[in-house]
């Protein structure tokens, strides 16, 4: 079941909160995991095993890591449970792609198992195990009441999208959080507005990349309007999803943090990176850079950990060769940046947030590609080397279709409409407007992106690849 569903928005969300605030205090908990559970297992059912062992092996070796905690033994049970959670995420992400490059290495033809990839393994993994090491380091203790510990886990706000909740960050909200009107509201504007970037800017910014994939008459400027495209439709669609995770964290009492702070502002790589999926860089920087030492080590080791972490990151993404290798092409653009261009880029605004965008721009474009020979393709045709004509008839309709989407898309991008929204709301006849205005415009977003999901336009989910 997605966010960006009708079941979702008119069945399954209104029942769930019928019965979350009709129960008492004790009793949330219990209704949040029971529908969390049923949220996960609407599609396949059988996915819901898979959860439920991590889950129940966490609980359980969070015990015993805590028990006999400043003792060998504490280790060992932190090392197996990071084992059991690992083991499952590979035998379920990666068995094929070790299978196929096997046989690719040695000609052998080994079958694959064709294992179906549970949708958001790799965010309720990455939970498990930073609950693991949170414990077995003395940060958090350990849960005692399961239903408590498996509605973390199982949250369906954050499930399948992210953003990565550590248990140490919502710890004392499990036991005892707020609800009030005025927090619900924060959460159903911040949730409409998610919805809105999904449903009215990635969903029509993803048909643009489909008509370019799927057209027989490229050009440059076709290749520039796809990539700028998929870039803006890759930021609206996650953060999309986070906006309405945090929306919905919020209804149900929860304050998850923020994901993304604008990206596309960044004038360093480094500085995109701590603005992009802001809970899966923090969770590789605590749980792996830090713990092989980070960069208090020798240059050579540095750099090695600077790959090791952008390889885990890329392989984390996908079981293909073109995230593993959109992981080092940020590894090799980190390091330049550490090494030396970091202070020339401090001397220039305009070129470091042209740099930022251009290889940003390039790095999506490999993002998206099935084979590396296809991302060097489409690269290599950004700038002329594919043989494509400059501009084709087709080029210009599609720029003319697009072009005011596009213009909308780059500026909702930036901080500006948030900080216009923020000036109005600062003057006194501003804020009376917006008083009235803001809960009128929100229906209406709702209601017209009802009318795009009850017209079955595209809605492509980007995690189910994740």
């Amino acid at each position: 079941m997605l966010f960006s569903s009708i079941p979702f928005l008119f069945y399954f969300l209104p029942i769930v909160l019928a019965l979350y605030f009709a129960v008492p205090k004790k009793l949330k908990n219990t209704v949040l995991l029971l529908s969390s559970l049923f949220f996960y297992g609407w599609g396949e059912p059988k996915f819901l095993i898979f959860m439920l062992i991590s889950i129940t092996q966490g609980y359980v070796f969070g015990l015993l890591i805590e028990k006999f905690r400043g003792m060998k033994l504490s280790k060992v049970f932190l090392v197996a449970s990071v084992l059991l959670s690992l083991s499952l995420l590979v035998y379920c992400k990666y068995t094929d792609f070790f299978i196929e490059n096997f046989n690719a290495l040695t000609g052998m033809s080994v079958p694959l198992l064709g294992i179906v990839l549970p949708i958001g393994i790799s965010f309720y993994t990455f939970q498990i195990l930073s609950y693991s090491v949170d414990v077995y380091r003395g940060d958090t203790c350990a849960q005692r009441n399961f239903i408590n510990l498996a509605a973390y886990v199982a949250m369906f706000p954050q499930l399948i999208a992210g953003p990565i909740v550590r248990y140490s960050d919502i710890a004392k909200q499990l036991e005892n959080r707020n609800h009030s009107f005025e927090k619900a509201a924060l959460g159903v504007r911040r949730f409409v507005t998610g919805l809105s970037k999904k449903i009215l800017l990635a969903n029509i910014l993803g048909e643009l990349v489909a008509i370019f994939k799927a057209s027989e008459e490229k050009s440059v400027l076709f290749f520039w309007m796809y990539a700028i495209a998929y870039i803006l439709h890759v930021y609206f669609d996650f953060s999309g999803y986070s906006d309405m995770a945090i929306g919905l964290g919020k209804i149900f009492g929860f304050d998850f943090l923020e994901n993304f702070n604008y990206p596309y502002i960044s004038a360093s790589i480094t500085e995109f990176w701590r603005r992009w999926h802001m809970s899966l860089g923090s969770w590789f920087r605590d749980y792996l850079y830090i713990p092989m030492g980070g960069n208090r080590v020798s240059k050579p080791r540095f750099f090695f950990n600077i790959f090791v972490v952008w390889m885990a990151t890329g392989f984390w993404h996908g079981a293909e060769w073109t995230f593993i290798l959109w992981g080092i092409y940020f590894a090799i653009l980190l390091i330049i940046e550490k090494v030396f261009l970091l202070k020339q880029l401090k001397k220039t605004h305009v070129l470091s947030h042209i740099y930022v965008l251009i290889f940003v721009l390039m790095s999506f474009v490999l993002f998206d590609a099935a084979t590396p020979a296809e991302a060097i393709y489409r690269i290599g045709s950004l700038f002329g080397a594919g043989g494509h004509p400059l501009i084709t008839a087709e080029t210009i309709y599609y720029l003319r279709s697009f072009a005011v989407l596009l213009i909308i898309s780059a500026v909702g991008s930036t901080p500006l409409p948030s900080k216009i929204y923020k000036t109005i709301c600062k003057k006194k006849t501003g804020n009376s407007i917006m008083t009235v205005a803001e809960p009128l415009i929100l229906t209406i977003l709702l209601v017209v992106c009802t009318a795009f999901l009850i017209d079955g336009s595209f809605n492509p989910f980007l995690y189910f690849r994740f």
